[in-house]
């Protein structure tokens, strides 16, 4: 009664990008999501172009989206405002689409497609001689070829097949609310990549405002762990800093729900082993230069699908390689970069070049928007794969001195 062909731990886009590819070939798979139906998930909202691209290659119309044209980069005196750039792979606007909104409506797609979904249940991976050969949930267990670890940041079900974040790799914290602003219709993202404590470190990180459309924008701050003193950051005293910033350009209101944080994977020791796979978040696949993870969620989730679909027996190995070729030289790049902006002079540094010129800012654009992969042509291609090469003979050094010791 409880054989499935395949078995997805987790609903949110990651999770329902799976299954939507997966049962709309005619699999039989089943959600676990431990949250009810329309469970808000904290997140910035934003989905990139290539997120754009990914929603395009599951036919899923993003028509309820608010559309963004591209990114402001504010660096201390500095300020930038780019269109998000026109490329054969992605298409040239992104969107802001608040993930309560967002996760319903794919969630729905999934079972409008024929997808089985559990609400309020949370489901641990059942282990026979160290494959995995189904879940535990709800005190029923099933069974099936293939489980897709989709839970976002690692927790329990991680831990139980060895997919837990690598201690010696950087993560981030994050936090956002919503505020009413006339500005809420803009097309431009907003980023202040020159960020500081309330004792004047600089923050390794930026603020965030996304206008979503609907009346409010999408405020927040995220910062990474390498930072110096990032165990005492307080986020919500970074928030209001922040806050109070852009309260006079934006005609910002109050805070319109207590501001929510949350941890921001960036590793994975595992990501597939014997009858499973981890996708999105539960891969570590989120940009350590930007906290962006959605778009690699909504990929790495329809690729597993088409592996599995085409061979169940070879789809975790083939995933893991596929994904490595598509996405480990960049993320492995950005981790490093992180142990570089940890310290402050660096930082500065940093924040100097990537918007002092027209061409720099060109590039670090495409880093924001996640539009840099194995597969890149072009300037930012070229940049990120000498600094990949760079950083890796610096790598020793700079984890050495790492701002945090």
């Amino acid at each position: 009664m409880n054989q499935r062909d395949l078995l997805v731990i987790g609903g949110g886009p990651a999770g329902a990008a799976t299954a939507i590819r997966a049962a709309r070939a005619g699999v039989r798979v089943t959600i676990f999501e431990k949250g009810p139906h329309g469970r808000d998930k904290v997140c910035g909202d934003g989905l990139t172009p290539r997120a754009v691209a990914a929603l395009q290659d599951l036919d899923i119309d993003i028509g309820p989206a608010h559309r963004i044209d591209g990114l402001r980069m504010i660096a201390g005196k500095t300020t930038r405002e780019l269109a998000w750039p026109t490329t054969d792979r992605f298409p040239n606007h992104g969107a802001v689409w608040p993930r309560r909104k967002f996760d319903t409506y794919l969630i729905d797609l999934a079972i409008d497609a024929g997808a089985e979904v559990r609400f309020d249940t949370e489901a641990l991976p059942v282990l026979d001689g160290g494959a995995v050969v189904g879940v535990s949930a709800g005190g029923e267990t099933f069974t099936a070829p293939l489980t897709v670890l989709a839970a976002g940041a690692q927790g329990a079900a991680a831990k139980i097949v060895g997919a837990e974040r690598d201690p010696d790799e950087p993560f981030g914290l994050a936090i956002r609310a919503y505020a009413e602003t006339p500005r809420h219709a803009e097309r431009h993202l907003e980023a202040c990549l020159s960020l500081r404590d309330e004792h004047g470190v600089p923050v390794p990180g930026y603020g965030w405002m996304f206008p979503a459309g609907d009346g409010t924008v999408n405020i927040g701050v995220g910062a990474l762990s390498t930072m110096q003193g990032f165990k005492k950051l307080n986020l919500n005293t970074l928030l209001d800093q922040y806050a109070a910033i852009v309260r006079d350009s934006w005609s910002l209101g109050a805070y319109l729900e207590k501001p929510r944080a949350w941890r921001l994977p960036m590793s994975s020791l595992r990501r597939h082993g014997r009858g499973w796979v981890a996708v999105g978040d539960a891969a570590g696949f989120v940009n350590p230069m930007n906290g962006e993870g959605i778009d690699y969620g909504l990929e790495s989730g329809t690729l597993a699908a088409d592996l599995f679909v085409a061979n169940p027996a070879t789809a975790p190995d083939i995933y893991d390689r596929v994904v490595g070729e598509r996405f480990d030289a960049f993320l492995r790049t950005g981790r490093r970069f992180s142990f570089i902006i940890g310290h402050p002079l660096l930082l500065r540094s940093g924040l100097r070049v990537a918007v002092g010129t027209q061409a720099a800012a060109n590039v670090t654009l495409s880093v924001m928007g996640n539009l840099v992969d194995n597969e890149t042509p072009g300037v930012a291609g070229r940049v990120l794969g000498l600094a990949d090469r760079a950083l890796r003979l610096a790598d020793p050094l700079l984890r050495r001195t790492r701002a945090t010791a």
